[in-house]
């Protein structure tokens, strides 16, 4: 007898300053939830009941670094992404609108179609 699989996760969080906006690609749920230790700590542990394939979120002037570094330590595969890179993917599939619950949809959708390895902040260490 086998075990049922899960459907593959794709992840997109919209970050800004205050909120997190997030949502799933397969189910397009979506919730928000504070930017703060906490919350994040919550978050990641949700996140990570869901074994996601990717999860995709916007350079956003370092306010993604902290939830980047949490996802990163949880081990889950984190990219973060250009935001011109996210525009181009909302334009291309004719999302004009800019929301933060609709820059969630679109960095799903980037994260159930990019193919490059995901890719986390990189950081530089001084000497």
């Amino acid at each position: 007898m086998t075990s049922p699989t899960l459907p593959v996760a794709h992840i997109g969080i919209d970050v800004a300053k205050h909120t997190l906006a997030i949502c799933c690609h397969h189910t397009q749920e979506a919730w928000s939830v504070a930017n703060d230790e906490a919350s994040r700590a919550v978050l990641v542990a949700r996140l990570a009941a869901l074994h996601p394939q990717r999860i995709v979120l916007e350079a956003t002037g370092g306010y993604e670094v902290a939830l980047a570094a949490a996802l990163c330590a949880a081990g889950l595969p984190v990219s973060v992404v250009n935001p011109a890179q996210a525009r181009a993917c909302a334009r291309a599939i004719g999302q004009w609108a800019k929301t933060d619950p609709l820059d969630a949809r679109v960095l799903a959708h980037l994260a159930a179609t990019l193919t490059a390895p995901p890719r986390p902040l990189v950081t530089v260490q001084l000497f």
